[in-house]
């Protein structure tokens, strides 16, 4: 995947740039931790800058976001109830589930899509969940935006400097990911704790 990955980058330069980042979106296996610093290599031996790396790596990303946004509003609140009132018993879900997720992303995705652009594989996908909430576009697009350019220079930055040795990043890059994940899965397991403690005091009630 790496080889392939900087192979397209290195033959087509910004375009390569942004398909990889369009794709990095849309295809979360294709991460924007070697992309990226990789992409500010390129610009210490080649015609490349880092301005025209920045902005090539943030339209691929953010033309990647927006796809996975339209996605996101295709599936929408309805489809999920209709599939929660075949599947619903067996996936131990109910349609107020569904409004209760709704209403928390209503209030607080504004900030979760921003934090999330800088978070790997979750950069990707909290889109969807945008597009579903029917998030109003032009501020999905720019704290998207925002989010996405605050990650896009760091990486580049860091590729920049580390030059000939920027797969040292990906070592770090690792543990990173690792600690965002584990905090994200102890969040979740308290929230459903939480969530199964509250239900279960409604039913003594």
């Amino acid at each position: 995947m790496q080889s392939w990955v900087t192979e397209i980058m290195e033959q087509f330069g910004y375009l390569g740039i942004f398909l990889m980042m369009a794709l990095e979106n849309i295809f979360p296996p294709i991460p924007s931790e070697i992309v990226l610093p990789f992409g500010g290599f390129l610009t210490t031996y080649s015609t490349l800058t880092v301005l025209g790396v920045i902005i090539a790596a943030t339209l691929g990303s953010v033309i990647g976001a927006m796809i996975l946004y339209g996605i996101g509003m295709l599936i929408d609140v309805e489809r999920l109830e209709k599939i929660i009132d075949r599947f619903g018993h067996i996936l131990r879900i109910k349609k107020e589930d569904v409004h209760k997720a709704d209403a928390w992303f209503d209030k607080y995705g504004y900030w979760t899509v921003f934090f999330c652009r800088m978070v790997p594989l979750i950069r990707s996908l909290i889109s969807i969940p945008a597009g579903m909430s029917n998030m109003r576009f032009s501020i999905f697009l720019l704290l998207t935006t925002i989010g996405t350019l605050i990650w896009n220079i760091l990486l580049i930055s860091v590729g920049v400097v580390l030059g000939a040795n920027w797969e040292n990043i990906l070592g770090f890059m690792d543990v990173y990911s690792n600690i965002v994940y584990v905090l994200i899965a102890i969040t979740v397991v308290v929230v459903i704790y939480l969530y199964i403690r509250m239900r279960k005091k409604r039913k003594k009630e």
